[in-house]
């Protein structure tokens, strides 16, 4: 499935935008394309890493769109539009983590998602994010991580889930603004439709509220768990057009 080639109108289906929106990235963007029998199609773990890293670099109004795209795009998959309830659990998340290294980080990572119960194989999951990170660093400004495999394998895990690390010290991860990470989310989605909206979501809630802080200062998984579906709560279109 890694290797699947998507035609222009799948690949608007696959990143949940519209077609227009894949004619103006094909003009303005460097987004991986091949040409094959005078027509353009798109490899689709090129696309993966591609996307991801888009995602983990847009601004605030092109995420809120992007962001809203992705809802509707999703909304036949999940019965709410809040999905971390669905995807993280407080026993998903060590706030405890030891890790002082780059590669011990993942290491620690893919140790707490196998932990799960829902990780077939811990070995190639390690290797494909080990080979996502090689790409491009996935940690962000503030302290944060955003781990994911370097392409999506529907076998890969039982259920779509998330798990959150905390390290006890900062960790150097190759964040754009030079500042150590101490945050990591690990994203193991089974679906592989919904893993940008999955990120992008992430990306959403730590950009406009203060999760970030709050889980420095979290004493323990289940407040990191109320504080994350709290924060989640607050980025939700209803719950903002409640709020105006």
């Amino acid at each position: 499935m890694a290797h699947r080639m998507l035609t222009t109108n799948e690949l608007a289906d696959y990143m949940h935008v519209s077609a227009s929106d894949v004619e103006r990235l094909l003009r303005d963007s460097d987004i991986p394309k091949e040409e094959r029998g005078g027509r353009l199609v798109f490899r689709r773990s090129e696309i993966d890493a591609w996307a991801s890293q888009r995602i983990l670099g847009m601004p605030d109004r092109r995420l809120d769109a992007y962001h809203e795209k992705s809802m509707r795009g999703t909304q036949n998959i999940f019965d709410h539009a809040a999905i971390l309830p669905e995807l993280i659990r407080s026993t998903y998340i060590n706030l405890d983590l030891t890790s002082k290294t780059r590669s011990s980080a993942i290491r620690d990572m893919v140790a707490l998602a196998e932990s799960t119960g829902n990780v077939f194989d811990s070995r190639e999951l390690l290797t494909t994010i080990e080979a996502r990170e090689t790409l491009c660093s996935t940690a962000l400004p503030g302290g944060l991580a955003l781990l994911h495999a370097r392409n999506y394998d529907a076998y890969r895990f039982e259920r779509s889930f998330i798990v959150l690390g905390r390290t006890i010290q900062t960790v150097p991860f190759g964040a754009p603004d030079g500042g150590p990470t101490r945050l990591f989310f690990l994203i193991c989605c089974q679906d592989d439709r919904i893993h940008l909206h999955t990120l992008a979501r992430l990306c959403l809630i730590a950009m406009k509220t203060d999760i970030l802080s709050q889980l420095y200062e979290v004493p323990d998984a289940n407040a990191a768990y109320n504080a994350l579906l709290a924060a989640e709560q607050a980025v939700l279109p209803e719950k903002k057009a409640a709020d105006a």
